[in-house]
């Protein structure tokens, strides 16, 4: 099992981190999805050290080993990356975001532009709060907006009954069974059909959960709130990955945020869906970012 570290926040807090790649490469924050954890960057694990980039996972507080931080906003999460990244001795670095990992680079690229390289976005999530119609959600984020808008307390017992069915791990003749009933694009699937890959995805999710319910609602409540600034604010160079096919974030939304970003490089992949493409194509989004 891979070593997992701390770092001292101001007022005793801690964060988990783990690493992966090459110890000594191109620094890369990795920002992980919802509901996931830091393992989530096991998919970077053998292209990042095949092209010499250093990937640092943080847990978000509240996830895991990481410690719970009452009503924290997006705005907080900058000066976590800081203290992080001071703690390791780096000062520029980058930062590659998976879906719901995506608010947090955008921060962090707004708030520390002087050390922030570049950014990589990756099916990702969009300001929530801004949309007019939320049809291109995923059903189910849908319902959890509406819900918690309307009946947070609900939301929250909901999150405590789900988290012992959520934490556990299922056996693997159940697999193809549970792939079924995620109802995935075929895309999506497929690619879940590794063994290697569908623990990278799914035992970060479980981890996450195993931490506690508040942790995973803590992390959820950020999307249903204004972020606190505006993608105008993101000046540093962002790359942009969206399949064709994503089911969470539709692609029409994905291209509005492209339109957004001062500086942005979008890709739009045709056949690729929300698991697929960053399990697909790590490789060529890791190039492109390190040559940023």
């Amino acid at each position: 099992m891979r070593k997992e570290n701390f770092v001292q926040l101001q007022g005793g807090a801690v964060v988990a981190f783990q690493e992966y790649g090459d110890a000594n490469g191109v620094p890369v924050v990795f920002c992980h999805g919802w509901p996931s954890s830091c393992t989530m960057a096991q998919l970077t694990d053998e292209p990042a050290r095949e092209l010499g980039v250093r990937i640092i996972s943080p847990d978000r507080p509240g996830i895991s080993g990481s410690s719970l931080q009452h009503d924290r906003k997006l705005a907080d999460w900058p000066h976590v990356v800081e203290r992080l990244l001071d703690h390791l001795g780096i000062g520029g670095f980058r930062m590659l975001a998976i879906s719901g990992g995506a608010p947090y680079a955008y921060a962090t690229a707004a708030a520390m532009p002087d050390r922030v390289r570049a950014i990589a976005i990756v099916c990702g999530a969009i300001p929530m709060v801004e949309l007019v119609d939320a049809r291109g959600l995923l059903p189910l984020y849908r319902w959890m907006l509406a819900l918690y808008r309307s009946r947070p307390q609900l939301l929250r017992r909901l999150f405590c009954m789900a988290r012992p069915i959520l934490a556990l791990r299922p056996p693997i003749r159940l697999r193809p069974l549970l792939l079924k009933m995620l109802m995935l694009r075929p895309c999506d699937a497929e690619s879940l059909r590794d063994a290697a890959t569908f623990e990278a995805i799914f035992e970060s999710q479980r981890r996450a959960w195993r931490g506690s319910a508040e942790g995973v609602m803590a992390d959820a409540q950020i999307y249903a709130r204004p972020w606190g600034f505006s993608l105008e604010d993101v000046h540093v160079p962002a790359r942009l990955w969206h399949g064709t096919q994503d089911r969470a974030f539709s692609v029409h939304l994905a291209e509005e945020v492209a339109k957004r970003l001062p500086n942005c490089k979008a890709r739009f992949i045709d056949n690729a869906g929300h698991y697929s493409l960053p399990i697909r194509h790590m490789r060529e989004i890791l190039s492109d970012l390190i040559s940023c």
